[in-house]
């Protein structure tokens, strides 16, 4: 394949922070930025990344980890300021940290709903913003937000995280509206259902597991590797006239 081509999807010299990038779709993602080129910063609440850490020292590139409850206004206030430390610019940034609580709405803990909305689109704004200071000197830089199905659908007892994904969805679009035309690309992608440890609740369920894979086009669950690819696509130069998208990569969900 033409060399100039497969540069457009090149992440050398390129640093990134993936939010919740310690397990799951974040993990797979980062690994795939660093396979790419990408220098990366990750940070996730806990405090062991053994794996993550396995995984990029495979890639040869560098990783700075940074433990950070992103619930803690005073901890993600000063990440990208950590970042910028550690490596002295940000060129992508991707929130992919999560979480979920199921209950009937009836009965939908207030004190979840506020932990949920603070992780997933309180903390998800306030990164863009802070990553947008650094990026708007430079005219160039891309952001990645983690959306979902529920960016579009309501699920069932998930009423938190539907809210959270709708808003995501919202504000991908606001942000892409105010700062294309100053060489920040806003974009995001919205998984369907993958075989992570977010969603093993539905995939230990037998009953559901199957009415959810029958109704998949593709056959199958997503694996977390399913998402590199549109990553790098939106992280890299070949999306730079792509803006306000939400890349859906369900296997066909949608589709039916």
């Amino acid at each position: 394949m033409d060399e100039d081509i497969l540069s457009l999807f090149s992440l050398k010299g390129k640093v990134a922070l993936v939010t919740g990038g310690r397990r799951g779709l974040g993990l797979a993602i980062a690994t795939g930025l660093a396979r790419a080129g990408a220098w990366l910063a990750v940070a996730a609440r806990s405090k062991d990344y053994q794996e993550l850490a396995i995984r990029i020292e495979s890639t040869g590139m560098p990783l700075a980890y940074f433990p950070v409850d992103l619930s803690r206004r005073t901890e993600r206030k000063k990440l990208i300021d950590r970042v910028l430390g550690r490596y002295g610019r940000l060129d992508i940034l991707v929130n992919c940290a999560g979480l979920q609580h199921r209950q009937p709405a009836v009965d939908f803990s207030l004190k979840q709903w506020d932990l949920l909305l603070s992780v997933m689109l309180t903390a998800v704004f306030e990164l863009c913003q802070q990553a947008a200071r650094v990026m708007l000197p430079r005219g160039k830089g891309k952001i990645i937000n983690i959306a979902s199905l529920l960016s579009f659908q309501g699920g069932w007892t998930v009423s938190a995280y539907a809210a959270a994904k709708h808003g995501v969805a919202g504000l991908t679009r606001a942000l892409a509206n105010e700062w294309a035309s100053k060489g920040i690309n806003v974009n995001a992608i919205a998984p369907g259902y993958f075989d992570t440890e977010m969603c093993a609740a539905l995939k230990n369920d037998p009953n559901r597991e199957r009415a959810i894979r029958e109704r998949i086009p593709a056959g199958r669950w997503g694996r977390p590797e399913d998402l590199v690819g549109a990553t790098i696509f939106l992280a890299s130069a070949a999306s730079d006239y792509v803006h306000g998208h939400i890349l859906i990569v369900d296997g066909g969900w949608l589709a039916r």
